[in-house]
């Protein structure tokens, strides 16, 4: 039996798939292969920022995640949102990004002949594969991609401890 492949909220949302064909078919032995089927896996399980159109309004933010020897990077796009409208927030094995793409509402809807972009609110919990130090993490924008650089923790850094006399 051939499992389905996941598709990204934008692919739903423009027709790539009906929403029938979505469902998962993935048993519950089935084991991981990478960090995207684990933390698919991780969302059912918890039940907490799992993603299906019938149970949300909040779109999954489709995301790109690699290393280097020293650093974990989120990648995404957030064309039409404005820095200000983006909530980042990490923890030392997790990132949660949410944000608003406003729509503009001056166009009249007898005006459209298409209406494909997506607007409102979208988010996405990630599980790291490394821990990470969050208060060492920064964030950039450049051409609607946002890209987030999150140190990795230095498991063999030592501290020098001084003995002091009380």
């Amino acid at each position: 039996m051939m499992k389905n492949k996941k598709r990204s909220f934008f692919e739903r949302l423009t027709g790539g798939i009906k929403l029938e064909e979505h469902e998962n078919t993935e048993t519950e032995e089935a084991k991981p292969r990478n960090i995207s089927e684990l933390n698919n896996k991780s969302n059912k399980d918890k039940g907490e920022d799992g993603w299906s159109p019938e149970e949300s309004e909040e779109a999954e933010l489709a995301i790109d995640i690699h290393q280097t020897p020293t650093e974990i990077i989120v990648q995404t796009m957030i064309a039409g949102v404005r820095p200000e409208d983006i909530q980042i927030n990490i923890t030392r094995d997790t990132i949660t990004i949410k944000g608003k793409r406003e729509e503009n509402k001056t166009i009249d809807e007898e005006n459209y002949f298409a209406r494909e972009l997506y607007w409102g609110a979208f988010s996405r919990t990630i599980i790291l594969p490394e821990e990470v130090e969050p208060d060492r993490a920064h964030a950039t924008e450049k051409h609607g991609l946002l890209i987030i650089k999150i140190p990795k923790i230095d498991k063999g850094k030592q501290n020098n401890l001084k003995v002091k006399s009380i």
